[in-house]
């Protein structure tokens, strides 16, 4: 059944004309172009859209785009109801349908109530058709069908899930990526996104006074990389933590002399081990994934 998902969703109706308005002319627009509406139309699950339009949007210094994904959009009846909303909330429209004759609905009704519509498939799937000479499916949601590569980035995470925080260190060896690190360096989030990517990844926490697991200086086939952040940042994560879960006292988690011992040590142990260092400082997790994965690539 397609619905707008709208973030954020403290959006109220009467804000709308701080959004900006699409018949407004180029030098009328500049000031008001803050908050717009940003319409995002899949036959699949959107998550293309998704990526493509905050990767573009965050070009954009001081801009808010209030998404509303219509995802499983596949009948003239389920598009229509789109497009309904589109001209009640009018804003930007981005696609990724590949029904032509939905394409060709959705380009003349955008067009007639005067809202920008940008096919994103379209030029990849036209240079690929011609570099292939053959024509394309145009077949809703390919990407995720339930191939092999599916299967094994659900392997990979349950194997994320059973190896993280340091459980089932006897099945280490079967690991594509160990990521070892104190408390608070991402090593949950980032296996989960390596997972994803179909990689089994699994991740060991270095605790003040607790030996790492034997198994982990005798792998062979595994990459091990050790994650460090700067000691200030660790423990404003680790406070925020605290705070989370409701405790706010002040112990050897966030003291700032043992937080840098531990950083320290893990330093030590690192080089020692030879093992590939990553500052997760400035890092967002999909940039800390990035360069993990180039390790990886550069060691196939």
């Amino acid at each position: 059944m397609v619905g707008p998902a709208v973030l954020p969703t403290d959006s109220p109706h009467e804000d709308v004309e701080e959004l900006c308005p699409c018949g407004r002319s180029a030098e009328g627009r500049g000031e008001l172009m803050r908050r717009f509406h940003l319409h995002l139309v899949s036959d699949a699950t959107g998550e293309t859209c998704i990526t493509i339009a905050r990767a573009a949007a965050a070009q954009f210094q001081g801009v808010d785009a209030v998404e509303h994904l219509w995802s499983l959009v596949r009948t003239e009846s389920q598009l229509r109801r789109v497009l309904a909303h589109v001209e009640a909330e009018p804003g930007v429209v981005m696609f990724t349908l590949v029904d032509p004759q939905l394409q060709v609905l959705l380009h003349e009704e955008c067009r007639r109530i005067e809202v920008p519509c940008i096919p994103l498939l379209d030029t990849a799937i036209s240079a690929l058709s011609a570099f292939l000479g053959i024509e394309s499916r145009n077949q809703p949601g390919r990407q995720h069908v339930m191939d092999e590569a599916y299967l094994k980035r659900i392997e990979a995470m349950n194997y994320a899930l059973a190896h993280d925080d340091g459980h089932s260190p006897a099945s280490l060896r079967e690991a594509d990526i160990v990521l070892v690190g104190v408390s608070r360096t991402s090593k949950t989030p980032t296996c989960f996104y390596l997972a994803n990517r179909g990689l089994k990844a699994a991740n060991v926490p270095m605790v003040p006074g607790c030996p790492l697991p034997p198994e982990l200086p005798a792998l062979k086939g595994a990459l091990v990389v050790g994650l460090t952040c700067h000691p200030e940042h660790l423990i404003d994560i680790r406070r925020s933590r605290m705070r989370m879960i409701g405790d706010v006292g002040e112990t050897a988690y966030v003291d700032p002399l043992q937080v840098e011992k531990e950083v320290r040590q893990a330093r030590r142990l690192f080089a020692e081990a030879a093992w590939p260092v990553i500052d997760v400082t400035d890092r967002s997790i999909e940039e800390t994934a990035a360069a993990i994965l180039q390790l990886h690539d550069r060691r196939a």
